[in-house]
Order: C-alpha cells, then structure tokens, then sequence
C-alpha cells in the first residue's frame, strides 16, 4: 500500500529565519512518529507561496508568517506585501481545505489572535520560542484530524473483532454462503469483507443513521467542514431521495416552489409528496445537439418577481453536459424575496476542491445542495450527502422527514465508503482533480485530432436564449459531435463497447458525453483515442441522422399534482385503433409523470394538460429511430397507454386559480 507524502509550506522573508524554522521542523519530523509522511518547505514571498499551493498537491498545511515585506525579492529595500490575513483569504481561495497557522510575535498576541478569530485560521505559534516538536505535534493532530475517518476506522474495528452474529442480516457474515455449491461463487467474487462488513443496527458501537450520536454524527461533522457546510447528513438512498427529503421539509401542501423543469424526476416526485404548488421554468434546449440547458437568467428573476409568495426554488447546476449557472445573483435575488434556494449539485460534488470548479452552490449562498458523492468521488452507488447552510434549519422537522425516507437498514459499507470518499478529497482531492483537468485538456485535444469527432466547446453547447448569462462549463464533462463518423449514435456505442471494451456516459441524437472523474488515467485515455482514431479511419460516409423532436413547452397546470396523481385515473391509448395519433388525449389531464430517458425530462407531470403537441411528440418518440425509456407509459398490450383523470375525478378536485 503506498504510503502518504504530506508537505507543509513555511512563508517567511527572512531568509535566516525560514532556514533554521525548516530545519528545525524537518528534524522533528525525522525524531518522532511520522504517519503521514510530512515533510517541511520554505518560501519567501506570499507569491511564490500560492504558486506553490498551486503546483504542488501534496502541501496540506502552510504557517504564515504575519510580518511578510517583500513581493517578489525583485528590486532594493522591503516593500510590504499582502498582509497575512490578505494571503490567508488568497490561500482559502485557491485550496479551503488547507490548515493555516499564523507564526506572530509574543507581544501582539491579542492583537493579532483577535482578528484571527474572525477568520478560518487554525492556530498559531511564537515565532520568537520555537519548540518545533511541540509544533509538529500540533501540526501533525491536525492532519491527522482532517485524515480522520471515525466511521470507517470503527466498521474495520468491529469486524476484526470477529464477534458471533446472532441478528441480521441472514447471511451472518456470509455464513450462509461459504460452502454452498450454489452460492459460495457470490460470496468469493463479491469479497470476505463486503459480507463481514454488511451489519446489522443493532451493533451500538456503529451508531445510528436515523439518530447519530457518536460516530456517524462525528464523520457528518468532518464532511460539514471539508464542503462548508454548517450541517451534513449522509443519504444512503441516492440524492433522489435527499431532495425528496429536502422538499418535503420545506414545503406544506400548497405552498409555491419555483423549480426548472429538467430538474432530476426525484424533484417532481417531491412536489407530489409534498402538496405543493409548482411553477415550472422551461429550460433552455440546443436543438443542434439536442442538449437542455440552463433556464434563462431573464427568465428566473422574472419569475422571482412575478412570485414573492413562493417559498422555495430548486435549480439544477451542472446539468448532466457539465452546463452551470452564474449562481449568486440568482441566489440574491430569490433570498432578497425570503424564498429559500436548493442547488442540486449531484454531477458537481466535486468542485469544492479545484479553483477551477469553483465556486459551488453553498459557496454562492445556497440555503441546501445535494450531492451525488458516488457519481464523481469515490462513494459507493447510492451513496449521497445534503448540505445545510439554511440560517432557519429546523432540525426536527428535517429530521422527521429524513427518517420517513431512510431505510431502517442502511447499508454500513456505503456510510464508509462517504467517510472514506471525504477524506480523500480533502487530503488529496486538490491534486487528483488537478490530474483529471488536465487529462481532459489532453483528451479534448485527441479527439479533435481524429479529424471526424469533435468536441463541443461552452459556445456550441450554449443555446442562444442563455448565451448572455456567465455559464461556465465542467471541464470533465466531454460532449462530442459524432455526426461526421458514419455511424449512428446506436451503432457507435455498439462498435465502442463490442469491440473496443468502452461504455459511454449517455448520448443524444448526433453527441456522446463521456464522464472524466478522479479515477479516470492516461491509460483510459489512450485506449479510447485509440479507438476513436481507428473508426475515423474507416472512412464511412457520414449518415443522415434524424433530429430528436423538439420537447413541448410546459402547457400549464389544472389541478394540483399531487391531487390529480393520487386519483384512480383511467388508462388511455396514445394510438387509436388506425394506428394514427389519438386526438381525444388532447385537453385531458395528465395523473402521472411522462419523462422520456433520455434526457429524464418530464413532458407531463400530474395535473397538467395534456395539448395535441405534446402527444405527437410522445408517439414520435415511441416511433424514433433512437431507443428511449418512456416512464410512465404503459402498454396494454402492444398499445401505448397513458393514465388520465376521468371526468368523475376532476368533479373531485379543486382546480387552481386561473384553471
């Protein structure tokens, strides 16, 4: 197992001084235990300090000095340069996951310790009594803090501890299976540990998910602080469920939440769970590619304005092709209305870690963001985390609705793989990030290269409508025009995966997208530009590729969702007997949601009506060339049928104003 190299960056203009401060700690490091492999580095300017932050992601903790002079050593004299504080908020800047401690004299302790307070500094030292085995000491805890992981190293306690199980699960450690001719393959393919590890709540010493007072509230507590977060909870159900959680802690039925309609279905799952009142945004759509993207800002702050009485808005940023709002302004504008503001972040959990990706939905000031910790990070499926900077959290109320939607049984191994996922990232996220950025630089270079794909920049992957609104776009997000290859979009992910072993992402009409994370390497790189090269050398002539429709805008709402969805409804047939589009759907009423997948937006959402557009766009994509999941669709036999409210149910219901 390879061992951990940690440097910790002295800055000090004197150059005396920061040679004997370095020695002196080098030497200590070498005299006592040294786990994480710390080793000591000076530099003499605050410039050559964040060049260094930058350059080097092994730095995991730097002491200012408080008295820095020169910028750069150019020129003669001492001109004072950026003060400690200002290098301390430039260093938090790039790399908050830093440890900084501030090196001050004796005497302007209380001066100095004062203004610290107020900033995220995590101690200081004399700079005239140096003890340095008490300093490394210090410095060490504090990395090893950071490096904690309270649940993970608790789980691999208990299960060393070989303890006879009389609980669940069945299995008992894989009891069940070793030994069996017909289940021992399991077993040794899955692992010892994944079995001795899957436990059951009733081990004390694991804590409790629905009620977490040791352990699992301690790793909580490390995340909170490594994403800057006041609260953190762990979601063992996906982030489907967090932002089902989320709105149902915030919304009574009937109250108004602004939402963008290609939020994640979970989203509109929530809002009949909830009872509330949805004003949906359309998003913005590049017909080109068939892409969906943002909503327009325009668009947003209207219809902040058009309703102060909302209570909530939820926007989705990245969008699944890396697309990302300018989210403070539109952050400012909801709160300066009182409406509380969720960012789901499930494709963009990672950006707290690089400048690049920087800054995220908490950052900008969002009351909750949801994350998909097992999408981008090294979580396990399913594993996810809420965030809570809400001023107003109500814990209770969270917490009664957390534990509605949380399994009894969670999964131990997927709370670890949390633990263990944040740690990385905050001891090594920085760097690993910084490799990945750069593979995707490399990679976006390569398939150009090919001459037949091309990658899609920001300006082509932007629709017009939003062209104007500072997106930014997640660089390890790749879309790439295949029109030009000869194949279909089917076929090539055929050919990719058949013959050269490569799953893709997702795809639309004429694109793939292609998914960088801190575990893609060169060598994934290679092979794929290997075999992107080798079909553009074919030479196929490019075929015609046909157009996915364009989806409907929103019709409007009659009922509440969560009225229409809980009415018994009847199934009707998209197709009358001819074969031909059945006109009689058109101003019916919609009981469930209609999402084709992909792209996982919903045409229809309970309570909506339904218009002649919108049925031919669903009977075009049951007839496309292109395979698409049409949830909600149900066959009755070879039919196409989709569940409406009868006549009887809309006598039942209370229509909405304007209805």
């Amino acid at each position: 197992m390879p061992k951990p190299i940690s440097r910790i960056l002295l800055v000090n203009d004197e150059q005396q001084v920061l040679k004997a401060l370095t020695k002196g700690l080098n030497a200590a490091a070498r005299q006592l235990d040294n786990p994480l492999g710390t080793t000591f580095a000076g530099v003499e300017t605050a410039r050559e300090a964040l060049a260094a932050i930058c350059n080097d992601g092994d730095i995991q903790a730097v002491i200012v000095d408080d008295q820095l002079h020169r910028v750069s050593g150019a020129g003669k004299g001492k001109k004072l340069q950026m003060s400690a504080l200002d290098l301390v908020h430039e260093i938090h800047a790039l790399r908050p996951e830093l440890d900084v401690f501030v090196l001050i004299a004796k005497q302007n302790e209380d001066e100095v310790v004062n203004t610290l307070l107020c900033e995220a500094v995590d101690g200081y030292f004399y700079r005239d009594d140096p003890d340095y085995l008490g300093w490394y000491r210090i410095l060490s805890a504090q990395m090893l803090e950071r490096a904690h992981t309270p649940f993970y190293d608790r789980l691999k306690e208990y299960v060393f501890m070989a303890k006879d199980a009389w609980h669940t699960p069945g299995h008992s450690s894989g009891d069940s299976l070793r030994g069996s001719p017909w289940a021992e393959d399991f077993y040794h393919f899955m692992g010892e540990h994944s079995f001795k590890g899957d436990l059951s709540v009733s081990v004390p010493m694991l804590d409790s998910l629905l009620h977490p007072t040791g352990i699992i509230e301690e790793a909580q507590e490390i995340a909170a602080q490594a994403f800057g977060a006041k609260r953190t909870f762990f979601a063992t159900n996906g982030t489907s469920t967090a932002n089902k959680v989320i709105l149902q802690t915030l919304l009574a039925p009937g109250d108004k939440l602004l939402l963008d309609r290609n939020c994640h279905k979970s989203v509109h799952h929530g809002v009949v769970i909830s009872g509330a009142l949805p004003v949906y945004l359309d998003s913005s759509t590049n017909l080109e590619y068939g892409l969906f993207g943002p909503v327009p800002k325009a668009t947003i702050f209207k219809t902040i304005e058009d309703n102060p009485d909302a209570k909530v808005m939820i926007l989705t940023s990245c969008t699944y092709d890396g697309l990302r709002y300018d989210l403070k302004p539109i952050i400012a504008a909801a709160h300066a209305k009182g409406i509380k503001v969720i960012i789901d972040e499930a494709w963009y959990g990672h950006a707290r870690f690089h400048p690049e990706l920087r800054p995220t939905a908490l950052e900008s000031g969002a009351d909750f963001a949801t994350q998909s910790t097992h999408k981008v990070m090294s979580a396990f499926s399913q594993a996810s985390m809420i965030h809570v900077n809400d001023p107003e959290f109500d814990e209770h109320v969270f917490r009664e609705n957390y534990n509605m939607h949380t399994s009894t049984s969670p999964q131990y191994s997927m709370i670890a793989s949390l633990d263990v996922a944040r740690k990385q990232m905050s001891m090594e996220g920085y760097k690993l990030l910084s490799r990945t950025l750069q593979l995707a630089r490399e990679l976006r270079e390569l398939i150009n290269s090919t001459g037949v794909f091309r990658v899609l920049e920001l300006e082509d992957l932007l629709p017009e409508s939003v062209k104007g609104d500072d997106v930014k776009l997640d660089p390890t997000k790749i879309t790439v025009d295949i029109s030009a290859c000869g194949y279909t979009v089917d076929d090539l992910q055929t050919v990719l995966f058949e013959r050269y072993n490569i799953q893709i992402e997702k795809s639309t009409f004429n694109t793939i997208t292609l998914l960088l994370t801190i575990g893609t390497t060169k060598s994934k790189v290679s092979r794929l530009y290997d075999a992107l090269m080798r079909i553009s050398r074919e030479t196929r002539a490019p075929r015609r590729l046909y157009r996915a429709p364009a989806i409907p805008h929103f019709t409007r709402l009659k009922f509440l969702p969560r009225d229409a969805f809980y009415c018994a409804g009847e199934l009707t047939p998209l197709l009358d007997e001819a074969d031909q589009v059945n006109a009689d759907l058109a101003g019916r009423v919609s009981a469930d949601q209609i999402v084709p997948y992909p792209p996982g937006i919903p045409v229809l959402v309970p309570g909506q009506i339904i218009t002649p557009e919108i049925i031919a766009y669903l009977v075009n994509l049951l007839r496309s060339q292109k395979q698409v999941e049409l949830h909600g669709v149900v066959f009755d036999g070879w039919l196409p049928c989709m569940r409406v409210l009868t006549a009887a149910d809309e006598q039942g219901l209370r229509p909405l104003d304007g209805a």
